[in-house]
């Protein structure tokens, strides 16, 4: 919500796009003061806004705070006017109050600009993020990035070796997330490369990465290809993909590690770090994400907080039929994986453990009960950063 609602005099509601936005701009009274398109430009954004200062208070809603929306957003703040976010969620819904069928930019950014004349309830207020906010987010969107390229490839990698020698993928596959198998395809990238490598040398160039297991994988993998005789149909083609999908993946990988000492000097540097680095089972992607997806907004209580991430159950209640709660499918998605995700990390923390046997000792799924230990440390996370206080064993 946002404050100050009542001495705002005019609002401007902003359908974002890609070339240029939609401003709509009303009066306390629900008269329009503007409604035109707008520019992705510095300059005239600025005009449009020093020209409604003249009417008095004046606060800027959008639609997408982020990406597209970064500059209007970031324009009003060097104003010095307030900016709220208005989720895509609560739009949809205050749209169908409003009579008329069609979706246009004109019809999109006049339910922001009355929505926040009129139901200040359903805005969020927004913390426009500062140099180093900023350049998590990227970063973080990037390593994201690189990460489903990185599965793409393994899969891609495993599905070819299935095809060509099963007995081949059922050694290598389980191991591609060792850097050591993915030089092993670049150097042998098929099964005739390898026999005529030999299991000792095989073995020396699996060492030099996995110094412990590289003579056992040499093994296992001249074992495997002891069980098959004969050669599929494109064999020869897929050791070429597959040389190919390997440098791929060993670059993903590299790319992944380079992008992770950038976030992990930032979220160090950061005034937080100490306080979200005390809640057990938070490193550095974890935090990256709550600076990105938490800090930069402004949430009022615990329950806003876990209704964001997607982790506040939903009630389903129809007469006598329908009862109970269930999962929410909404919210946050980047954020609800970061936080169940370690919310499972935590499961070697006593308290946290403790947490979910009771609730599985209650008759909840493996996923169920981990959902619920992540809402409580949403919870916790929620009170750290409402206090500014580390996280204390209980």
């Amino acid at each position: 919500m946002i404050d100050d609602h009542q001495h705002v005099d005019v609002f401007i509601g902003v359908d974002v796009g890609k070339t240029e936005h939609h401003a709509v701009a009303l009066n306390r009274d629900g008269k329009k003061l503007l409604d035109k398109a707008l520019p992705q430009d510095e300059t005239k954004l600025r005009a449009i806004i020093d020209k409604l200062t003249t009417h008095g208070t004046v606060l800027l809603v959008v639609d997408q705070p982020a990406t597209i929306g970064a500059l209007p957003v970031a324009v009003a703040e060097a104003a010095g006017i307030v900016v709220g976010y208005l989720p895509g969620l609560a739009m949809r819904r205050i749209a169908d109050l409003h009579p008329g069928e069609s979706k246009t930019d004109a019809r999109d950014a006049y339910i922001i600009a009355e929505a926040a004349r009129t139901m200040p309830h359903t805005l969020r207020s927004i913390k426009v993020a500062d140099e180093q906010s900023a350049e998590l987010s990227m970063l973080c969107g990037f390593d994201d990035d690189l990460a489903k390229q990185a599965t793409a490839a393994s899969n891609r990698i495993r599905g070819l070796l299935t095809q060509v020698h099963p007995a081949l993928e059922r050694v290598i596959g389980p191991h591609l997330d060792h850097p050591a198998m993915a030089a092993l395809l670049q150097k042998y990238p098929s099964p005739a490369a390898m026999r005529r490598a030999g299991q000792a040398r095989v073995a020396a160039h699996l060492r030099k990465t996995a110094p412990r297991a590289g003579k056992r994988w040499a093994a296992e993998v001249f074992a495997a290809l002891s069980e098959q005789t004969v050669v599929v149909a494109g064999t020869d083609a897929a050791a070429i993909v597959l040389d190919q999908l390997a440098a791929q993946l060993s670059q993903f990988r590299d790319s992944r590690t380079e992008v992770l000492g950038r976030v992990e000097a930032i979220v160090e540097a950061h005034p937080l770090h100490e306080l979200l680095t005390s809640l057990p089972a938070v490193g550095v992607r974890t935090e990256a994400r709550i600076l990105t997806e938490v800090a930069v907004l402004d949430f009022k209580t615990a329950g806003h907080l876990a209704s964001y991430a997607g982790l506040a159950p939903v009630t389903w209640r129809s007469g006598t039929s329908i009862r109970g709660d269930h999962p929410s499918r909404k919210g946050n998605k980047v954020l609800k994986r970061a936080l169940f995700l370690s919310a499972f990390a935590a499961l070697k923390h006593d308290q946290s453990r403790a947490y979910y046997d009771r609730k599985r000792a209650e008759g909840k799924r493996h996923n169920q009960a981990l959902i619920a230990l992540a809402r409580r440390r949403c919870d916790v996370l929620f009170a750290m950063l409402r206090d500014g206080a580390l996280y204390d064993t209980p």
